[in-house]
């Protein structure tokens, strides 16, 4: 099992920045998934951006150009995440969630919340126009 704590989250005029972070601690030792998704109100949660212990990203197609992942991954036992928002837009407005997942996943699956155990608690991002 791994434990998420998410952060970062606020409040962008519409063309800024934010950055979210994720600590992720646990069992981490073989390969992982480590992804971020969103739900705004009234919507099902969708994936953003996902990356694997090895580097290989996945971006929604909403996101891309616009939306880095990264990761700290120097400790096996203290993973962080990073999502580098720019050029936010108010539809990115929602909750984002991080989550964390150690066993396979297919590269089509990859932005599937449904193939996630683990998740943190959440950070609001809010965008306005």
């Amino acid at each position: 099992q791994v434990q998420l704590v998410d952060s970062g989250g606020g409040s962008a005029q519409s063309g800024g920045s934010l950055r979210l972070s994720c600590a992720a601690s646990g069992s981490m030792y073989g390969n992982y998934y480590l992804g971020w998704f969103r739900q705004a109100s009234g919507k099902e949660r969708e994936g953003v951006a996902v990356i694997e212990r090895y580097g290989n990203t996945n971006y929604a197609d909403s996101v891309k150009g616009r939306f880095t992942i990264s990761q700290d991954n120097a400790k096996n036992t203290q993973i962080t995440v990073y999502l580098h928002m720019n050029n936010l837009k108010p539809e990115d407005t929602a909750m984002y969630y991080c989550a964390a997942a150690t066993y396979y996943i297919p590269s089509y699956s990859t932005l599937s919340a449904d193939k996630y155990n683990d998740w943190g608690q959440g950070t609001q991002v809010t965008v306005s126009s």
